[in-house]
């Protein structure tokens, strides 16, 4: 087996450098330059301004280059023409800077000829043992060491933003910002030509200051690297949040196969992610919203939540959503109802939903005794606290100051109990609301957005991640992957196939024939689209009828040669697509889903990193919409899951020894009570093969 090699690049010049030289220091307002050169000025540690043209910058003494400053510098910020970028590099080496920030942009982004520069430039950098973020960035901050080399502000906070987009950081830090939330490091990956999303991930795992690691990704170069990378960070208790472009259909258009048009980009980081307990966003408001959670939220012991609201139309709305969310609001057991009910007035719902009928207004430290009373519930695993808290203050002063207080030992009990409670409140900016987020718990000003991160804390819980699959070692290549090469080859790894023969003349199919058992089916081969041309010839149970099959074939495609095979049974067998794609940044990806001609129309897939085992296989079918039939339904058997399991992972194990193989596709596989066969199999080769 090929175990992930991964190297820890130093990055600590980076995040905590002695000092620092700003290249290109300007002394124009309209210039990064000058926005660089002011904030590094304004540091901490000492900072030197090089520009080969003006002697004095910002009031401040210039050098022509680095090696002219005559102190030791260890990180380089440059801000350049993209012409300039070469030299400026060489210079900062040459000077033995350990650390690089490439601002300069119309690099690698630039064309063929800039990507060229860009890694040639990048290759210097490694080959010196130091380390480049960017170019085409928008810097590096990290408020824990007082380095602030980039353009923008930013809140400080626990949660480290690694972002390839400087707009998307901007958008998601205000938001946090908005939830009291704020950035310990930000890294702006720009063109990753050194570093990239996954060494960054890396050096944010030991960071004390970093509680969890938002990243925004236009594009993950190793994808391995980086789901070893996350899948360090979630062991380590620093939940990773991925935002990615790119999620649409558009990526896969043009694959030849099934397979190779349902893995999407999308799909494929989805099951990165599954595979290491990272959480995939579509949005920057959904990341903030999750991080929210993760970072003040003890996880739910399970989908059974009470809703606990001030008012019936809250209480309503919010089971509402919480129940399409997939969540439960069931009624209380007798022992927690009679104790809310003891808590509240006689008009009050204490059955879930709980509704306080305006106890709140009169004393909100009810809100407290009935946070304390559901902590203590053996049927509760999560608590939605809803409606109008933080706004009895508008009633009087003695009534703010009550419910501040009581948002405050609302707060100190969840903490004390450890149980799960998220607040969505009308009020979500005032004193009560912040007295919340202080205290840990997250509130939201939207009950949809609360009921979504409740199911995904729960969704969370329930994950096992399985990790990185190991790789095997590398097979020989095969050279061939037409329909019946690829069925004698997949024969070989393990994949049972119906007997079948390959013949060129009629009397070879007549011959051959013979040696099977009818009823029999017709393939014609050379035509990967042979179901849709009519190359395939069903249920044909004679030698007559055999060979009027094999004249019709001739007659309309020609084929320069036909598989003749035994039909199988099919009368108590599920239908199963089962294909293993390569995606260039993961690798070996594996697609399970519904078969046969309900493969696109239903369009119910599961995806996963492979290679896999068999219970990691097993798993997957068992995530099917389609699984009910696979246990058994409406008095048919349960077929052999097991062994289409086996299957599952037999096919990935070998897909993942040849590199040079794009897709593979079996489809369909026909699941019957007592195995699994493949119908039909396809392997498509890469272009380099």
């Amino acid at each position: 087996m090929r175990t992930l090699a991964t190297q820890t690049r130093d990055v600590s010049a980076l995040f905590d450098p002695r000092s620092i030289a700003v290249v290109g220091a300007s002394d124009d307002p309209g210039k990064y330059g000058n926005w660089l050169a002011v904030r590094a000025l304004a540091g901490r540690r000492p900072a030197y301004l090089v520009n080969a043209r003006r002697p004095e910058v910002l009031g401040r003494k210039t050098f022509a280059s680095i090696a002219e400053v005559g102190e030791p510098v260890d990180l380089a910020v440059v801000a350049v023409p993209a012409s300039a970028y070469e030299a400026a590099v060489d210079d900062a080496l040459a000077a033995g800077v350990s650390a690089i920030v490439g601002i300069t942009a119309s690099l690698g982004e630039s064309g063929p000829e800039g990507r060229r520069l860009q890694e040639t430039i990048a290759a210097r950098v490694r080959e010196a043992g130091a380390v480049m973020l960017g170019p085409n960035c928008l810097g590096v901050l990290d408020h824990t060491s007082g380095l602030d080399a980039t353009v923008n502000d930013f809140v400080p906070g626990t949660i480290a933003l690694l972002s390839q987009s400087g707009n998307l950081a901007i958008d998601l830090a205000q938001q946090l910002a908005a939830y009291g939330l704020g950035i310990s490091r930000f890294a702006s990956l720009g063109n990753q030509a050194d570093l990239d999303t996954a060494d960054l991930i890396e050096a944010c795992v030991d960071h004390e200051g970093t509680a969890a690691i938002a990243v925004y990704s236009e594009g993950i170069n190793d994808g391995r690297k980086f789901a070893a990378a996350a899948a360090r960070a979630e062991a380590a208790g620093k939940p990773v949040v991925l935002l990615a472009a790119g999620r649409g259909q558009a990526s896969a258009r043009g694959a030849a196969s099934h397979t190779g048009s349902m893995v999407t980009s999308h799909t494929v980081i989805q099951a990165a992610c599954d595979a290491v307990g990272a959480e995939f966003v579509s949005s920057p408001r959904e990341a903030a919203n999750l991080l929210q959670a993760l970072v003040r939220t003890t996880a739910p012991t399970g989908p059974r939540v009470a809703v606990f609201a001030d008012g019936g139309g809250h209480a309503s709305l919010a089971s509402d959503a919480l129940e399409e969310a997939g969540l439960l609001v069931e009624p209380f057991e007798s022992d927690t109802h009679m104790r809310i009910s003891a808590l509240l007035p006689d008009s009050g719902g204490t059955a879930n939903p709980i509704d306080t009928a305006g106890a709140g207004e009169r004393d909100p430290s009810v809100f407290v005794r009935v946070t304390e009373a559901l902590a203590d519930s053996s049927d509760v695993d999560a608590t939605l606290l809803t409606g109008y808290l933080g706004g009895y203050g508008e009633y009087s002063v003695d009534l703010a100051a009550s419910e501040v207080l009581a948002a405050k030992d609302l707060a100190a009990t969840v903490t004390q109990n450890q149980s799960c409670l998220i607040a969505q409140l009308m009020f979500d900016t005032s004193p009560a609301a912040q007295a919340l987020r202080e205290g840990g718990v997250a509130v939201y000003r939207h009950v949809e957005e609360a009921a979504w991160v409740l199911r995904r804390l729960v969704e969370r819980g329930k994950r096992r991640p399985t990790g990185v699959p190991e790789l095997p070692d590398r097979a020989t290549p095969i050279q061939d992957g037409d329909y019946w090469n690829a069925r004698v080859t997949l024969a070989r790894t393990g994949v049972p196939f119906v007997p079948a023969a390959r013949v060129e003349t009629a009397d070879e199919l007549v011959t051959k024939a013979r040696a099977l058992s009818y009823p029999l089916v017709l393939k014609a081969l050379g035509d990967e689209h042979k179901s849709d041309r009519g190359g395939v010839v069903l249920g044909i149970d004679t030698e007559d009828e055999l060979l009027g099959a094999w004249h019709d074939l001739q007659d309309r495609l020609a084929p320069p040669a036909v598989s003749v095979e035994e039909m199988a049974d099919l009368s108590d067998a599920v239908e199963l697509i089962i294909g293993v794609r390569r995606d260039p940044a993961f690798g070996t990806v594996v697609l399970v889903g519904a078969g046969g001609v309900l493969t696109e129309l239903l369009h119910d897939t599961q995806c996963a990193m492979g290679p896999l085992t068999p219970s990691d296989a097993l798993r997957l079918l068992q995530q099917l919409r389609a699984a009910p039939l696979l246990d058994g339904y409406r008095g048919k058997p349960s077929v052999n899951l097991a062994a289409a399991a086996t299957l599952v992972a037999e096919l990935s194990q070998f897909a993942a020894a040849h590199p040079e193989i794009a897709e593979i596709e079996c489809n369909p596989v026909a699941v019957t009570p007592h195995e699994a066969i493949a119908l039909d199999a396809r392997i498509i080769l890469t272009p380099l093969a």
